[in-house]
């Protein structure tokens, strides 16, 4: 299987993980969705990353798909459960995470967009986004209180996506205060960055 990604995309950044906790070989080939000279469209008509190659050619995109793809291939780390209300947990707190990506990336780039000019920003849809982070944070801390792991006491694809969350606040936007106010949220980063698949992703 070939990936295609960007070494900073929070998305990429989940399928590695999982591509990483399930012991899968695959090439990793890098691309920058926003040069003229990107290859993606080729192969993810939308244009994004992260995109899937498998053996037979095929294009698999959207990193929810990916991942639910991979953790069929094989029984290592199981990471989403197979059916029933357990499984809706797992792809409610992967929705949830992913929400909180949406409206950070969507700040982002409405303050750093180049081909937008300054006069053309609005602050009060940064401030939107930014509240959207905020209450996906509050939520997030909420439904891990007094647990280790998002769904209980084992790792999930919940605290993956959760973990590149949070991981991608830090790396962004350094200026939110997000560990002052979540400390359960801290600790489960903490706890995730000593295994090797994120220590292995970090954002650069």
């Amino acid at each position: 299987m070939k990936l295609i990604g960007s070494n900073t995309s929070p998305y990429v950044r989940k399928v590695r993980i999982v591509m990483a906790e399930k012991k899968l070989d695959y090439q990793y080939v890098l691309d920058d969705v926003w040069s003229r000279q990107s290859r993606v469209p080729e192969s993810n008509p939308l244009g994004k990353v992260p995109c899937l190659i498998m053996d037979g050619g095929e294009a698999l995109f959207d990193s929810r798909v990916i991942v639910e793809y991979l953790d069929t291939l094989s029984p290592v780390g199981k990471l989403i459960a197979a059916s029933g209300r357990e499984r809706a947990e797992v792809k409610t707190w992967e929705a949830l995470a992913d929400g909180i990506l949406d409206a950070a990336l969507l700040a982002r780039m409405e303050s750093v967009w180049v081909e937008r000019l300054e006069t053309q920003r609005s602050q009060a849809w940064i401030e939107r986004q930014l509240g959207k982070i905020q209450a996906g944070l509050s939520a997030a801390a909420s439904g891990l209180a007094g647990k280790p792991y998002c769904t209980g006491i084992q790792l999930s694809l919940a605290d993956i996506a959760l973990g590149c969350a949070l991981a991608y606040l830090d790396f962004r936007f350094p200026q939110l205060s997000w560990r002052n106010e979540y400390p359960n949220l801290v600790r489960l980063l903490d706890k995730l960055a000593l295994r090797p698949s994120f220590a292995d992703t970090a954002p650069n």
